[in-house]
């Protein structure tokens, strides 16, 4: 290169920090962390698909979107005579729609599952704290992000234990435990969920026998 074109190519360089320098923006030579890129995906569904499903009752879910939960209203085919007051049947209904594979417009919205079959849910046995609802398979062997959508599909539903919590056991003799529903946990469902354990009730005391 000549020396010419050399300090041609300098004197450009010079140019172009004063430009830099004179619009206010300071150079750097270490890379900056901007975060991670914006979600692009919608997460939300049009009301048009749900109010075309005329059949069964109304239900929520917690689908993933955006490395996030979000609630999406379905229509399950149970029916409501069935469904009322029966927190088993509830939960079953829910735990049918969180394996089913979303529609294509939940899709198109950035909607998944990671709840996967074979699953289902049966209600306490004997000794079980009340509302108990017990799984084919023990919770702390799913996917966090799994047992995420099931415990806050579960605790904002009539089969859920009150304040945003569900009692959640195995197939095991495990006892069950509570699972709550926190902001946390719809924000980053791949963390642990929050559980405390629970009182089994007092077993009853066989009747004395009567004196001869």
């Amino acid at each position: 290169m000549s020396r010419l074109r050399r300090t041609g190519v300098g004197a450009a360089a010079l140019v172009l920090a004063g430009l830099a320098a004179g619009c206010g923006i300071r150079t750097t030579s270490v890379p900056v962390d901007a975060g991670p890129a914006p979600s692009r995906v919608p997460c939300s569904v049009s009301g048009d698909e749900a109010a075309a499903q005329t059949t069964g009752i109304a239900v929520r879910v917690f689908l993933v979107c955006g490395s996030q939960l979000d609630a999406v209203d379905r229509r399950s085919p149970l029916q409501e005579e069935k469904a009322g007051g029966d927190p088993v049947r509830t939960a079953a209904a829910l735990l049918a729609q969180l394996q089913s594979e979303p529609s294509q417009s939940e899709r198109q919205a950035g909607f998944s599952t990671a709840v996967k079959g074979p699953l289902t849910v049966t209600g306490g046995r004997e000794g079980d704290p009340a509302d108990t609802l017990r799984l084919s398979r023990q919770p702390e062997d799913l996917t966090a992000t799994a047992l995420s959508q099931i415990v806050c599909t579960f605790a904002e539903s009539s089969a859920g234990a009150g304040e945003d919590t569900v009692v959640l056991g195995g197939p095991g003799d495990y006892a069950p435990r509570r699972y709550r529903c926190t902001a946390e946990v719809r924000q980053r469902p791949d963390s642990a969920v929050p559980t405390t354990a629970v009182s089994t009730p007092p077993v009853a005391a066989p009747p004395k026998p009567s004196a001869s």
